[in-house]
């Protein structure tokens, strides 16, 4: 049986997505120890909160190098919410952060005009095709809450999009590195689908 773990660096609701994997059939250990999650064979990477300190928690519990070092040998990670935003080289969220650097961005504020945080209910627009996209329709709705998205440097990398105001990458990924914007386990079906459609990849 694949050995997902979800890692916990004390910024996000570990229980909540654990839950969520539990009740489309997987099983995903919560983890804070850098042994752990090298011997995971796939890893999740949940967050809320700031980037700052989302990476400053990460590094400081040694858990960056191992994420990196999964990367690296090909192990399928998901990123949801601000673990996505952590997979870029920066973000400008209250001072410049430096990110894991796993895919080439910046995550940005919204612009002046738009209602920060974007939070509720809102489409899923596929870009491109991905295992992720499984049994998912264009138009189909996810669960939003944050204040800064990707600005990406490859749009090859862009999966999905959304639209608040401007488009942006709502589910984005390469090779066996995908993430998530949004909250899969306030998404409802969609969410659970893209948790199963994780797991079964």
């Amino acid at each position: 049986m694949t050995k997902i773990v979800i890692i916990d660096y004390g910024v996000g609701n570990f229980r909540n997505v654990q839950k969520a994997f539990e009740a489309v059939g997987a099983v995903a250990e919560i983890s804070d120890s850098p042994m752990v999650v090298d011997s995971a064979d796939a890893l999740v990477l949940p967050g809320v909160g700031a980037f700052g300190d989302a990476i400053a928690n990460l590094r400081a519990r040694h858990l960056d190098a191992p994420v990196l070092k999964a990367v690296q040998a090909g192990k399928p990670l998901l990123g949801i919410c601000v673990g996505l935003q952590l997979l870029f080289e920066e973000s400008e969220e209250m001072g410049q952060h430096v990110g894991l650097g796993i895919l080439a961005g910046k995550i940005k504020r919204f612009p002046q005009g738009l209602t920060v945080p974007h939070m509720g209910w809102n489409q899923i627009e596929p870009v491109h095709n991905h295992f992720l996209l499984k049994g998912i329709a264009a138009g189909d709705f996810a669960y939003f809450a944050h204040s800064y998205h990707a600005v990406m440097t490859n749009s090859a990398d862009i999966i999905a999009q959304t639209n608040y105001g401007q488009l942006f990458p709502s589910i984005v990924g390469r090779d066996n590195v995908s993430a998530i914007q949004f909250h899969p386990e306030k998404s409802q079906q969609v969410g659970l689908r893209i948790l199963q459609n994780f797991c079964q990849a």
